[in-house]
């Protein structure tokens, strides 16, 4: 089993931060994520607010990959799984997110997974890579918008 453990902090509070990152349409705004595959998703809010079950279908280059979210705490907490990759497997991903004294959030995405034979050498740098990507991405456009 690999694993990946990345966090980010942003000026934004943890109300900002929970709408962009339960916002599937949001993700390529922020994140390397290049787009959101409507056809290849399922279940996605139309306000934003997807819920437990949907699956979120991004393209990043050529590569389709889908995740379908498990568990949601409202502005602390999103879990979700693999629902189709053809990299890896078994993948469970959390993204933590806690209060800063300043006002701010603090993002912890952490995730485990088995990689698909012959890949693990590539998928451990690669998804650390990505995943700090996003944690920063998202701390750095929430803190852009309007706070609450």
């Amino acid at each position: 089993m690999l694993t990946y453990d990345v966090t980010a902090a942003s000026t934004a509070s943890p109300v900002v931060v929970w709408r962009l990152l339960v916002d599937a349409r949001t993700w390529p705004t922020w994140s390397p994520v290049d787009s959101l595959v409507a056809d290849r998703s399922s279940g996605l809010d139309p306000g934003g607010q997807d819920p437990v079950g949907a699956v979120r279908a991004f393209r990043t280059g050529w590569m389709v990959t889908g995740e379908r979210l498990t568990g949601l705490v409202e502005n602390k907490q999103l879990t979700y799984e693999d629902a189709f990759n053809w990299a890896i497997r078994n993948y469970r991903a959390v993204v933590d997110l806690a209060p800063a004294s300043d006002g701010g959030t603090t993002i912890h995405w952490h995730g485990t997974y088995d990689a698909r034979w012959r890949l693990g050498w590539l998928m451990k740098r690669v998804m650390r890579r990505v995943m700090q990507q996003e944690a920063d991405g998202l701390a750095s456009y929430a803190a852009t918008l309007p706070q609450q």
